[in-house]
């Protein structure tokens, strides 16, 4: 399937945030596009608020490694590989900050009819030597 200029998918992004003895979940089901470039598909949908909307785009390279990129108010990148820990800039209208993913589970998987995909995302976000807290995120696209 040639997905190079793109093509429509229904995308569902599930996010569980567990930080002390408190668990916040957050679901967004929407309409996005799946592109394929260079041999990695990105993923790109707008998680709709009651202030807005954010603009996200889930970058899946062929090594595995995932990018999650949200530009709104705040702004990240964060990657994801299995086992390794990223630096990134969390830019706020305040200021921006370092904050760290270590990336404990990370599980990617396609369907071709329809063409449909799935990342798993289980890691600890770090201030500094600060544990924010564990998180848990499980993205799902169809065409």
């Amino acid at each position: 399937m040639d997905l190079s200029k793109g093509r429509v998918a229904q995308v569902h992004l599930e996010t569980i945030i567990s930080q002390g003895n408190e668990t916040e979940k957050h679901v967004f089901d929407e309409v996005g596009k799946v592109v394929q470039m260079n041999s990695s598909y990105y993923i790109r949908f707008q998680e709709t608020y009651e202030t807005g909307v954010v603009p996200v785009t889930v970058k899946i390279d062929p090594a595995g490694i995932v990018t999650l990129t949200r530009k709104g108010e705040t702004t990240t990148r964060m990657r994801f590989d299995k086992g390794e820990r990223f630096e990134t800039l969390y830019r706020t209208p305040q200021g921006t900050v370092n904050i760290e993913t270590m990336t404990k589970d990370l599980q990617i998987s396609y369907t071709d009819k329809p063409f449909s995909g799935s990342v798993s995302i289980e890691y600890d976000l770090f201030l500094g030597k600060e544990k924010l807290g564990d998180y848990k995120l499980q993205l799902l696209f169809t065409i």
